[in-house]
């Protein structure tokens, strides 16, 4: 019984020390329910977050890419940004602001941030991926230059009005981008639908071998 005591209290010693907590994310948003069990790989994500008052945010994962994104976006849209506001985009989760904001966004403490996430009218997107109005098209089309193995999924609000996510997949079609994943809570499938009976029928033939 010691020796049990001294192993749990040391591995319970490495999982507090060792584990990353997942930091807050720019806007919480309440997923619609699917029956889709597809898990969604843990790098190379690009995310495009629609919350309910339809505003978008855009955010890839690995910092390396984001350092690269915010130099090509800095270049592009002639912002001026400082290394030191590169390197707060590069270790930041996500944006939500406009290019005309990103600057004082970028140069703003934490605590700031938060605020401009709250009030901000997130980043504009258009029907077309040709208009100026579309900035979501700039940030979508520079990421997937430094980094074109990216997987694009759309987490959306399941209050967010259905224009607004239309805009955000009519600009992934403007670049000729047909395959998205969309973020779901997982719910039981309903009995008596087809696809009830193929999980149940998987599930007899894996028990059969």
């Amino acid at each position: 019984m010691t020796a049990m005591c001294d192993v749990a209290f040391l591995l319970l010693t490495f999982f507090m020390l060792a584990t990353k907590f997942k930091p807050d994310e720019a806007v919480t948003v309440v997923t619609p329910s699917s029956i889709s069990e597809i898990v969604l790989p843990d790098n190379d994500i690009m995310l495009l977050t629609v919350d309910k008052k339809g505003r978008v945010f855009f955010s890839i994962d690995n910092p390396k890419i984001r350092k690269g994104l915010i130099e090509d976006i800095d270049e592009y849209k002639n912002l001026n940004l400082s290394e030191e506001e590169m390197n707060t985009f590069a270790h930041s989760e996500s944006v939500g602001v406009p290019f005309n904001q990103l600057k004082s966004y970028l140069d703003a403490t934490p605590d700031a941030q938060k605020q401009f996430n709250v009030t901000t009218s997130g980043i504009p997107t258009d029907t077309s991926v040709k208009s100026e109005q579309n900035e979501l098209a700039a940030w979508i089309r520079t990421a997937r230059n430094n980094n074109p193995k990216l997987r694009i999924v759309i987490k959306a609000d399941v209050d967010a009005t259905f224009p607004m996510v239309k805009n955000v997949i009519n600009t992934l079609a403007g670049w000729k981008i047909f395959k998205f994943n969309l973020i779901t809570n997982l719910k039981a499938v309903p009995p008596g639908t087809a696809a009830f009976e193929e999980k149940m029928g998987t599930a007899t033939n894996a028990a059969h071998q």
